[in-house]
């Protein structure tokens, strides 16, 4: 059973007496454990189809199944769980909470989950320190790099042990060499932890770190392709 199933998937966005189609006939599966690039121009569809996926939007036809389940099956309650448990989101602007120390964001996650409170602090520190951020625990997002604050998002994603991550063009705020190190993280959790990543990404050097890539383009599936040698993932963030 794979992990996502799309069938026939559409989106349909409708303004006064305009419709618009986001994504069309769209089917593809991910298995637990891939890293998968979802690439495209402005207007492609990816972003939309990242929303359904991480339960943030509804489609409009066609099925989606999240571990064998249809997204038609789900509750609203299950809806939130289900973000809250077995997902975990990067986003490119960060959404730290400014006033509020890496400690403290990274803890956010777990204000609605169902982990005791006295281990919540025990779990955001071994999040935090496996993306190398132990020396920013008490920092405000302002006193962060771009790099550091996005590796603070990450650890927040990673604060409840997700099934998959979902990473919206993670490096898209960041130079170069943050940006790599980012990659290097997020394939890391793919490589030696097992996470189902799905990135979406307008940059080809940070695709190339997935194993398999699918190419978007008007709302439909362009291409989809298994990437023959993929990056190689160091752990120079650490250094």
């Amino acid at each position: 059973m794979a992990l996502i199933e799309v069938k026939n998937l559409e989106k349909i966005y409708h303004t006064d007496s305009v419709e618009t189609p986001a994504l069309i006939d769209t089917s593809f599966k991910i298995e637990e454990g891939e890293f998968v690039a979802i690439m495209g121009p402005s207007g492609s569809g990816k972003s939309t189809l990242l929303h359904i996926l991480g339960f943030l939007d509804e489609p409009t036809g066609g099925e989606y199944y999240f571990n064998g389940k249809p997204f038609s099956g789900y509750s609203q309650k299950e809806i939130a769980m289900v973000r809250n448990k077995k997902m975990g989101f990067i986003f490119q602007t960060f959404n730290l909470l400014s006033r509020t120390t890496v400690l403290e964001n990274v803890k956010l996650p777990l204000l609605y989950s169902d982990v005791k409170e006295s281990l919540w602090n025990e779990m955001a520190k071994k999040a935090i320190e496996s993306v190398g951020l132990s020396h920013r625990i008490n920092h405000l997002p302002s006193q962060l790099s771009g790099g550091e604050k996005q590796r603070v998002a990450i650890a927040r994603a990673l604060i409840n042990n997700p099934q998959v991550i979902f990473a919206d063009e993670p490096t898209g705020n960041l130079d170069s060499k943050s940006g790599q190190i980012i990659m290097e993280i997020i394939q890391r959790l793919n490589e030696k932890e097992g996470k189902t990543i799905i990135l979406i990404t307008h940059e080809t050097n940070t695709a190339e770190h997935a194993q398999r890539i699918i190419h978007m383009l008007d709302g439909q599936i362009d291409s989809d392709k298994t990437v023959g040698t993929r990056r190689k993932a160091t752990d120079s963030f650490t250094k």
